[in-house]
C-alpha cells in the first residue's frame, strides 16, 4: 500500500459488487479520519456468518461493499476530538458503540446505545463513506469493513486491546465468540447448577458453552449436525452431545429425553435456521425456560408456530450477546489474557487477503470453525 498524499491512503481491500458474486481484490482509496474518527491499519481479520449474509445483500443490498466486522489493527491516525486513543494503539473495530449517557446505556440492561447504534446504512455517522474505488463510493459493513488493509471508524466503536491478547483472539472477540459468551453471561444470566442446550456449535455456540460453564451450569448439551463438533464442544466445557443427524426424533424430543422429560432451563439457538425457533422453545422447561435467539439466518424471518410460547417461558433476541463494548468487553479480554478463556481451539484455517474467496470454501469443511485473514 502507498500514501498518495498525507491524507488519502491507497491500499488493497476485498470488494463485492453484486449479491452472490465472488469478492475482488481491489486498490481502493481510504480518506483520512474526520472528527471523532480513527483510521486503522488492519493486522488480521476473520469471517463470521453475518459476512456471508452481507455478501448476499442482507439485510440491505448495498454495493459495492467491503465486508468484514471482525478484526484487529493499529491506529494509524486520529481525527479531532478523539479521546483515549492515539497513534500506535492496538484496537478492535466493533459494530456497536457505548456512549454511557443515553437512556439505554444508563439502564445497564442493554448494549444497544441510542447515540452509537448498530448501523445498517453502510455509511458512517455523517451519512458518508470513507472508502472509494475509481471514484465510486464503497459502502461499509456496519461501521467496520475489516477486509481492507486500512479502515476508518468512529472512535467510540473501537476498543483498545492489551498487547497481551493474541491478535487472532482479539479478532474472534469482535463478534462470534463474544456474542455466544455474552448470551450466557449477560443476556440469560445462566444460573449455577442449571441445564443448558446449545443449538449449533460454531464460534457463537462454543462461546455459549464457555459462558455457561463459567456461570456454573451443571449440564451443557451441545447439538450439531456435524459429529466433529463434539470434540470442540468438550474443549469448551460441553457435558453432553447430540448428533442431530443420528436420530429420526426431533431435536426438542432428544433434549427432553436427555433431561428426564423436563427440558432445559436455557436454550440458545445459534444457527439462524427458522425451523429451529420452535424446537428451541419446545426444548425448555414449561414455566421456567428461557430461550435466546442469536443466529442470523439467510431468511429474513422465521415463523414461530409454538403456541403458546407461552406456558411461562421467556424468549429473548440478542445482539453481541448483550455485551457492552466499553463496560463489559474488557472483562472478557482480561479472562482471555489470564487464560481463563482459551480461544486456540477456534482457529482452524488461515488465508491471506488475496485468498478471501478460498475462505468461503474452507467454511464448508467439517473441521472448520474460524478462518483467520492475514494482512
Amino acid at each position: 500500500m502507498t500514501k498518495n498524499s498525507p491524507e488519502v491512503i491507497t491500499c488493497k481491500a476485498a470488494v463485492i459488487y453484486k449479491s452472490g458474486e465472488a469478492l475482488k481484490l481491489e486498490k481502493i482509496e481510504v480518506d483520512p479520519p474526520k472528527s471523532s474518527e480513527v483510521r486503522i491499519k488492519m493486522l488480521c481479520a476473520s469471517i463470521c456468518h453475518t459476512d456471508i449474509l452481507c455478501c448476499n445483500g442482507l439485510p440491505l443490498p448495498l454495493f459495492p461493499r467491503i465486508p468484514g466486522h471482525e478484526g484487529v489493527g493499529m491506529v494509524e491516525s486520529v481525527g479531532e476530538n478523539v479521546r483515549g486513543l492515539k497513534e500506535g494503539d492496538t484496537v478492535m473495530p466493533l459494530y456497536l458503540g457505548e456512549c454511557g449517557e443515553c437512556l439505554n446505556c444508563k439502564s445497564g440492561k442493554t448494549n444497544l446505545c441510542h447515540v452509537h447504534p448498530l448501523g445498517f446504512s453502510g455509511l458512517l455517522g455523517d451519512g458518508t463513506s470513507r472508502m472509494s474505488v475509481g471514484g465510486q463510493k464503497i459502502y461499509h459493513h456496519f461501521s467496520c469493513s475489516t477486509w481492507s488493509e486500512y479502515i476508518v471508524i468512529d472512535a467510540n466503536y473501537a476498543v483498545k486491546v492489551d498487547p497481551g491478547l493474541a491478535l487472532p483472539h482479539a479478532s474472534f472477540l469482535c463478534c462470534g465468540f463474544t456474542t455466544g459468551f455474552g448470551a450466557a453471561w449477560k443476556e440469560a444470566n445462566v444460573q449455577k447448577g442449571s441445564t443448558v442446550a446449545v443449538l449449533g456449535l460454531g464460534a457463537v455456540g462454543l462461546g455459549v458453552v464457555e459462558g455457561a460453564r463459567m456461570q456454573g451450569a451443571a449440564k451443557i448439551i451441545g447439538v450439531d449436525i456435524n459429529d466433529r463438533k463434539r470434540e470442540k464442544g468438550e474443549a469448551f466445557g460441553m457435558t453432553d452431545f447430540i448428533y442431530a443427524k443420528g436420530s429420526d426424533k426431533s431435536i426438542s424430543d432428544l433434549i427432553n429425553e436427555a433431561t428426564g422429560g423436563l427440558g432445559v432451563d436455557y436454550c440458545f439457538e445459534c444457527t439462524g435456521v427458522p425451523s429451529l425457533l420452535d424446537e428451541a422453545i419446545a426444548s425448555t422447561k414449561v414455566g421456567l425456560g428461557t430461550v435466546v435467539f442469536i443466529g442470523a439466518g439467510l431468511h429474513t424471518s422465521g415463523e414461530i408456530k409454538f403456541i403458546p410460547l407461552l406456558c411461562g417461558r421467556t424468549v429473548k433476541g440478542s445482539i453481541y450477546g448483550g455485551v457492552r463494548t466499553q463496560s463489559d468487553l474488557p472483562t472478557i479480554i482480561d479472562k482471555c489474557i489470564n487464560k481463563e478463556i482459551q480461544l486456540d481451539e477456534l482457529l482452524t484455517h488461515e488465508v491471506s487477503l488475496a485468498e478471501i474467496n478460498k475462505a468461503f470454501e474452507l467454511l464448508k469443511q467439517p473441521d472448520c470453525v474460524k478462518v483467520l485473514i492475514r494482512f
